[in-house]
């Protein structure tokens, strides 16, 4: 079944998280594959998912349509969440880690049998990079698949 609008979406968070593995890469000089599957770095993938929804909706359906004002809302939020809660979240696993890690040293047992997840949410530019991607994606591959613009009609 071809569906322009999930196809856009779903190869804009492909994209990205083949992106976080090449960023990973050159920054630490080897290749980490497990970053494809992992939350938060650079670029936002949930971001770049929402906004390529978001965009291909108002390609086809026109920014006045019920499928955009619905997926827009729904990108504002996601966005939101990986920049805000879910990187909040992260900071207070980063005083957690440390908090148990000194206990430890110290002689005490650790309250944690492992270490939290620190990487959860984003920076404010990893969500802005993330919501390009997926902007560009929503609106060249539809474009690329044929499928009219509905500013065109």
């Amino acid at each position: 079944m071809f569906n322009p609008i999930l196809e856009a979406s779903l190869l804009a968070w492909f994209i990205a998280q083949l992106l976080k593995i090449l960023i990973t890469a050159i920054q630490d000089k080897k290749f980490d594959f497990v970053k494809f599957w992992s939350s938060g770095g650079m670029p936002s993938s949930h971001s770049s998912t929402v906004c390529a929804l978001a965009t291909a909706c108002a390609y086809v359906y026109g920014h006045v349509s019920p499928y955009f004002a619905i997926s827009a809302i729904l990108a504002v939020v996601v966005m939101y969440d990986a920049a805000g809660v879910r990187r909040a979240v992260g900071e207070q696993a980063k005083v957690l880690n440390f908090i148990n890690a000194t206990s430890v040293e110290d002689g005490e047992p650790g309250i944690m049998q492992k270490a939290l997840k620190e990487l959860i949410g984003h920076t404010p530019l990893q969500v802005v990079f993330g919501a390009l991607l997926g902007i560009l994606m929503g609106i060249f591959y539809p474009m690329l698949c044929g499928i009219p613009s509905f500013y065109a009609a």
